[in-house]
């Protein structure tokens, strides 16, 4: 029987121009992972939880592309029973949907239950009017168009888009996708819709400017993104819906302020009437559109948040919580005004680091925990308990010198957060986790435990990462522990060992010899003893590699014996 079904979508997916459903996308959610399961399961678990929290600002029709898209990663996280739900509440609310029919159908066949999957398979081909039915030309275009539309929306949240490459290339298949979907419905697309498509197109667009402006040919690249996106942005600004008009103004403000980098005004700019407009009247437009509506106020703080408009973000968050200062229904104003304030309090302490600013306030500290302590009230989370972690971290140390411990009252406040936020699904997932954990443990002396929790961090870190914060704590740690050591080096030193090599398979080269030379010279003395602690236990493969990292390129005639251990 189930060969049968399998040979019935085969048979039709032959006929078709477009194949409705999502799980034969060409998507890295649909194929093997690259890594361990566990990195992908986790990848997946966090798409998840941040798409739910995305579904309120979709309206109209493509509130159908989120939950299709959420179906699919709760079958992905083996939620069986609740993709075939999303999947089902889709075709119950909107019984043309062809997507969510196909999906449902594709959730059947592998529960085993042939005759419902049958079903989908025929409510599909009706609907595509494959069947001669009585479903008319028009209908059927329409319903294509949709299809394709909530098939592009996924590609931008695909998992393990580890480079930037690897995201242009799903932004651009959702683009053709979208194009195909405009295509295909013509003038039968409501205005209204087509124009939440064009706002879509456009932040791909915006994006895709985001990626190839940092490369050597970014000025003719990017010309075309920016003309195209601006162009959807000017038509989304005739939108109904307030929600979407308000967005629209302040991505056209942040496009105009990105014209200076060309060496030519874009034309796109005098064909949509903008030659004379400021980004700042572009902000004040949008805000004004939102004035009295707390979620669109809260989506438009993100936007100033991700793009580095802080301050403003911090005001729009204020303006939010004057409309509604409710936790309960308004919490993203609050987790957002505290993101702000511990990034403003992080930026201001690498500055004071360097010489370049004053102690940082610490009261954006304190605000941000209070803050964050109403969000816990009513939304208690992983990311909500991590981030409560990371401001007790900076509350715990000193303000110029992240090494001493101030407070050890807030240092332990951090570690119980993050006892909380383990308990969560997939807590023991997140490599910035285990890092925050393992500085804490540091700061109270407890070197091997946070030895322990940045090789945790290091194991899930994807192969091929960039990100060496884990592995620079790691390195350090075990550097401490070698100063420790006692009678007995030789633990200590196996572990270095140990770790180098692990790091060696998880890292490219190059990354492994910057952190090694970076060790060195921010801790000459203990690597100076650390190499003859190995030279005189005749452990030489990590005083070579030591070496390598620091000694310049030479091409030599012939071998010379070193008699001294020399760090350049």
């Amino acid at each position: 029987m189930e060969a049968d079904s399998t040979e019935d979508i085969e048979s039709l997916m032959e006929d078709m121009d477009y194949i409705p459903g999502h799980f034969h996308l060409d998507l890295n959610l649909n194929c093997d992972p690259v890594g361990p399961m566990k990195l992908r399961y986790r990848d997946t678990y966090l798409k998840q939880e941040s798409l739910e929290s995305e579904l309120e600002a979709e309206v109209g029709y493509l509130q159908y592309a989120v939950r299709n898209l959420l179906g699919l990663l709760a079958f992905h996280l083996n939620q069986l029973d609740a993709a075939q739900e999303i999947f089902r509440s889709i075709c119950k609310e909107d019984p043309g949907n062809l997507n969510a029919w196909a999906n449902l159908g594709y959730v059947y066949d592998k529960l085993g239950r042939e005759l419902d999957a049958g079903e989908c398979v025929e409510k599909v081909s009706h609907l595509m009017g494959l069947d001669a039915g009585e479903v008319s030309q028009e209908e059927t275009r329409l319903l294509a168009a949709r299809c394709l539309a909530e098939q592009a929306y996924v590609y931008p949240y695909d998992v393990e888009l580890e480079s930037e490459d690897d995201l242009r290339e799903r932004l651009t298949s959702a683009l053709t996708l979208y194009n195909r979907a405009l295509d295909y419905g013509g003038q039968l697309i409501p205005k209204e819709e087509k124009r939440s498509w064009y706002f879509k197109m456009a932040t791909n667009y915006i994006r895709l400017d985001d990626i190839v402006k940092t490369k050597e040919d970014s000025e003719y690249s990017r010309l075309s993104h920016y003309n195209k996106g601006l162009k959807l942005l000017r038509e989304t600004l005739e939108s109904e819906k307030k929600q979407h008009k308000a967005l629209a103004w302040c991505y056209v403000g942040i496009m105009l302020e990105r014209k200076n980098e060309f060496t030519t005004v874009p034309m796109s700019i005098h064909d949509c009437g903008f030659s004379a407009s400021e980004p700042l009247s572009c902000y004040g437009t949008a805000i004004k559109l939102a004035s009295n509506d707390a979620f669109t106020l809260n989506l438009l703080a993100k936007m100033f948040f991700l793009s580095g408009k802080h301050e403003m973000a911090t005001g729009i968050c204020n303006m939010a919580l004057n409309v509604l200062p409710d936790p309960e229904l308004n919490w993203q104003a609050y987790c957002t005004r505290a993101k702000i304030n511990m990034m403003l309090y992080a930026r201001d302490l690498e500055k004071a680091k360097h010489g370049h600013g004053g102690i940082p306030d610490r009261q954006k500290l304190t605000e941000a925990r209070t803050d964050l302590d109403k969000v816990l009230t009513v939304r208690p989370c992983l990311r909500t308990h991590l981030e409560k972690a990371q401001v007790y971290y900076y509350m715990g140390v000193d303000a110029l010198q992240e090494s001493l411990l101030v407070d050890e009252g807030a240092v332990n406040s951090a570690l119980v957060s993050l006892s909380q936020a383990l308990q969560f699904e997939l807590g023991d997932s997140l490599p910035d986790l285990h890092v925050l954990r393992g500085r804490c443990l540091l700061l109270k002396g407890e070197e091997q435990n946070a030895a322990d929790c940045f090789k945790c961090a290091v194991e899930l870190e994807r192969p091929g990462s960039t990100d060496t914060t884990a592995l620079r704590s790691l390195l350090q740690a075990l550097l401490a522990l070698f100063m420790q050591r006692g009678p007995d080096p030789n633990p200590a030193i196996t572990q270095l060992e140990l770790w180098v090599k692990k790091a060696e398979e998880k890292y490219s080269e190059d990354i492994v010899k910057a952190e090694l030379r970076c060790l060195y010279r921010t801790h000459t003395a203990e690597v100076t003893e650390l190499s003859r602690a190995l030279i005189q236990t005749g452990r030489l493969v990590l005083v070579k590699r030591l070496l390598e990292t620091v000694a310049p390129k030479q091409i030599t005639k012939r071998r010379t014996m070193a008699t001294s251990i020399s760090f350049t």
